[in-house]
């Protein structure tokens, strides 16, 4: 089993930046690889960045790409996901989850997820 624990959401202005964590407990994390989705009000979980488990390859999504910026440390068994230049399309909720897998963009192929932070981009 494995419990991720996001952090490091809040209300920022447009044009800020924000680092979200995401800290993992139980198994062996660092054979698992991690995705950061998020949720919009009234919209579907989307896919945001993901890491693979060796940290040696990542991918975003078209909308985040050259703003935002996934990293791991495995000491620390923690993802970050640094987010410049923020919009208030970016506002909704962000979610870590991990997978004993390559990294992927599907939400469903992610088997732990975390309870998610809260990221409010004001104009």
């Amino acid at each position: 089993q494995v419990q991720l624990v996001e952090s490091g959401g809040g209300l920022v202005q447009a044009g800020g930046s924000l680092r979200l964590s995401c800290a993992a407990s139980g198994r062996t994390f660092s054979t698992y690889s991690t995705g950061w989705f998020r949720q919009a009000p009234g919209k579907e979980r989307e896919f945001v960045a993901a890491i693979n488990w060796s940290g040696g390859r990542t991918y975003y999504a078209d909308s985040v790409k050259g703003r935002f910026t996934i990293s791991r440390d495995g000491a620390k068994n923690t993802v970050y996901l640094q987010m410049n230049s923020l919009k208030p399309e970016d506002t909704a909720v962000y979610y870590c989850a991990g997978q004993a897998g390559f990294a992927t963009m599907t939400i469903h192929h992610y088997d732990y997820w975390g309870q998610g932070t809260q990221v409010t981009v004001s104009s």
